[in-house]
Order: structure tokens, then sequence, then C-alpha cells
């Protein structure tokens, strides 16, 4: 009989995770239910906001939970994926969860896992014992709110096991399209799986997403709040140390509000945060003009159009696809528009790489194409003959640092480095450079 392998510490735990993956992705909530179920359902105790979309969700997620904590509440935040740490996915108040507790809740779920195994359950892959863990440790913690990041997707992403006391879907573009489906009208039904039945949905969706949207609203009896249609914005200032704005809500005016991060498309992903507390209000929480303000200043969410260095300056962003390549473009000629830039890209095979790359190299003088630390990199090096198209100065670079190293050696005092693409890749250079 195999031995069976007891957690130990946060090491063995990750570990633990890690060999989870092979069960890779697999859709479904009833493995998740099942594990929930053992656990005393811990999600059905806790006062849920549920964050999807394509793009913006960590964002809207980080300045929903500044916002209530401002308020003085005890704010709990599940995001994925993490940068640095495995721990960052779960914070409380922006504390993130300490490591000896990651080892002990894995533990807890260890035998749980094993025993549903045994009575010819699938076994549920580490996103769901992710999600599980999310639930079990919030509930423990006594949470008065947790704000909650869809995974992938959302009417079977693991996380859709909960009645929310609102759902927010930020955008939908193109994304994961092996999974999602490949049309907007397709990705635009499974995202809007999060809209519950009376439970009010904010979104800044447009076109065809919105149609759906708004169609699974009403079927579902779901109020819906739209972003530039039911609240307003009006751009004020940008500098590189942020943005200034105001915004004019269902209940209040919000002037001169600043968000220490830039980029166009963060002020939509604040209207959608604003939007959500207005409706939080609505059902009786109490935040007022200064908690909004205080919590927007506050945000901070690393890796979205980040500068780490001067001279050269350094920016990173996950544009991982189409839309937050164009968003990214977009900030480049906001924010730099006389500088020459040098882009480091690496991407996965089953994203949307030549549109991608279509859309930021016209914009570099020179490319640097490297390859994503993952098994999903696939043919990395076709992102190159892409770009080649644009720019005649194209490097191929197989290691992140390697890459890195070369975009310094070429780019001037003056220039601009710009670091984008899988969002892991994205996560390593930030690593390598504040060390």
């Amino acid at each position: 009989m195999r031995r069976r392998r007891i957690i130990l510490d946060y090491k063995e735990a990750l570990e633990y995770l890690a060999n989870l993956t092979k069960f890779g992705v697999n859709f479904g909530l009833g493995r998740v239910e099942e594990l929930l179920n053992r656990l005393g359902n811990p999600h059905k105790s806790l006062k849920i906001a549920h964050i999807g979309g394509t793009n913006g969700k960590g964002s809207t997620t980080a300045m929903l939970a500044n916002i209530l904590q401002s308020a003085g509440y005890r704010v709990g935040t599940f995001t994925s994926p993490h940068l640095h740490s495995y721990c960052e996915r779960f914070r409380i108040n922006g504390k993130k969860i300490g490591e000896s507790r990651i080892a002990g809740l894995i533990a807890e779920l260890q035998p749980h896992l094993e025993a549903m195994v045994s009575e010819g359950f699938e076994h549920p892959t580490e996103f769901e014992v992710s999600t599980a863990l999310a639930f079990q440790y919030f509930y423990r913690e006594k949470v008065d709110f947790l704000v909650l990041e869809v995974g992938m997707g959302g009417a079977v992403d693991s996380t859709n096991v909960i009645t929310p006391v609102l759902s927010v879907i930020t955008n939908v573009s193109i994304d994961h399209t092996d999974y999602l489906g490949k049309s907007i009208r397709e990705i635009a039904g499974v995202k809007s799986g999060i809209i519950k039945p009376g439970v009010p949905t904010v979104t800044a969706a447009a076109g065809e997403a919105l149609a759906v949207l708004s169609e699974t609203c009403r079927e579902r009896g779901s109020p819906l709040t739209l972003a530039g249609r039911d609240i307003t914005w009006k751009h004020q200032s940008t500098s590189l140390a942020g943005q200034q704005f105001s915004v004019q809500g269902r209940r209040y005016l919000y002037e001169n509000l600043w968000l220490p991060l830039i980029g166009r498309h963060q002020q939509i992903n604040a209207v959608c945060a604003i939007a959500a507390v207005e409706i939080l209000i609505d059902q009786g929480l109490t935040v007022n003009d200064r908690n909004v303000r205080d919590g927007l200043a506050a945000t901070c969410w690393p890796a979205r159009l980040e500068i780490m260095r001067r001279e050269p300056y350094v920016l990173i962003d996950g544009a991982h696809n189409f839309a937050g390549a164009r968003s990214l473009r977009q900030a480049l000629e906001d924010y730099f528009p006389d500088k020459k830039v040098v882009l480091v890209i690496g991407m996965l095979e089953d994203k949307e790489r030549a549109k991608v790359v279509s859309e930021l190299a016209p914009a570099a003088r020179a490319v640097v194409v490297t390859r994503p630390d993952n098994p999903r990199a696939g043919n990395w090096r076709e992102m190159a003959v892409e770009a080649r198209r644009f720019t005649p100065d194209v490097y191929l670079a197989e290691e992140i640092e390697g890459a890195l190293n070369k975009a310094l050696s070429i780019a001037g005092p003056d220039e601009l480095i710009c670091v984008t693409g899988s969002f892991y890749m994205v996560a390593e250079v930030r690593e390598l450079l504040l060390k």
C-alpha cells in the first residue's frame, strides 16, 4: 500500500500543489462543490463580490477592496496568478497569507482530496484546490467582505460555486480561445455565467459582448449598471505618477479622484469599482466619498504599466492578449510619445501572438523575442518572423534574463524598454529588476 505523503511545511505544500497541475484545466463545478461540501461549505457564509472579465479583473479587485478597507471593513481578496509568491493570491486588508498558514490549510485539505479519489471522484485541479483553500481561509478569518477574482471564463470557473452580492464583468475580448470559444459572442456567453438571478451586475463591456451580457441580465432578473451610460467619468490630467479624473455615479459626484496607476483603461476599471461600491451602499454598506478617494489613491497593482527603472526607462506590463496590447500601445503614445522603444516580448502559443506583435512592433525600433518558461510556449520564434515585418532589428533570446540583458545593452539612456507578454515572463523580469 502506498504511503500517504504528509504536508509539513510551505515548500512541501507548493510541491503538492505543483503536482496537481497534471490535472490541467478541467472545467466543471462538481469536484470543487464536493470538496467544499466536505469542508462544511465555508463559501456560503461569506459576503462576496465576484469580479470577471477579460482584462482589468485584478485592478478592479484591488480598487474595490481598497475602498472597502478604507471604509473600515476587513476585506479579503483572492486573485490569480501571482507574481513572486503563491501567498500573494490570498490577502486580508492587503496583507498576504503566511507561508505556514498555507502549509496548514493544504495539510487539512489533503485527506479530503484523497478520500474523494478513493470514493471514485475525479481529483480536483490545482486551481480548484486553491479556490477551496481561499474560502476556508477567509471564512476562518471572519472577513466582512471577500472580493473574488474569476480564474478563467466564468460559467464553469471553480469560483462560480458562489451566490455573490454583486457581479462585475469588466470587459470581454478574445482570449483563452482553446477553452472559452473562438468569437466574442461565445466568450461573452461563458463570462456571463457569473450573472446570478436577482443579483446586480456591473460591466464596461461594449458591442456584441454587451448585447450578450444585457440579454443574460434580462433573463435572470439582474439589474445592470453600465459604465459610460449609468455611471460616467471625465479625464482631467495624467503624469507618470498617475492620473486624475472625476466620476458621476448614480448616487454621488466624485471630483478630482487620484489613481496612482497609469493607462486610460485604469479609469474604466476604477469606474467599475465605484459602480460596485454604490450597489453595496444600496445594500446597506457604509461607504462615503472620502473612502472612495482614499481607496483609489492607495491602489497599487504591480506589473501593469509599471515603471521599474529610468535611464533608460523600463516599463513592464502583462499585456498577454490583443486588447491588452492595444491598451499598452495607447499608453506608450500617451506617456512616452517622443521615446524610441525597445520591445521585449514573449507569449504563449494559445494567444493571438501575430495580432499582438502587429499592434506593438510598429511602435518599436527594435524587438527582442524570448521564450516564456512554460510548456505552452510552443514555437516562440514565430514571433520574430512577424516582428521583422515592422523592423529589421529583431533579436532572439531563449532565456528571459538574456532577453532583458540584450535590451539593456542596445537601449540608449533616453530610450524606453517595454517588457510585455506572458504574465509569468513579466513576473520573472520584475524579479530580476528588483534584485
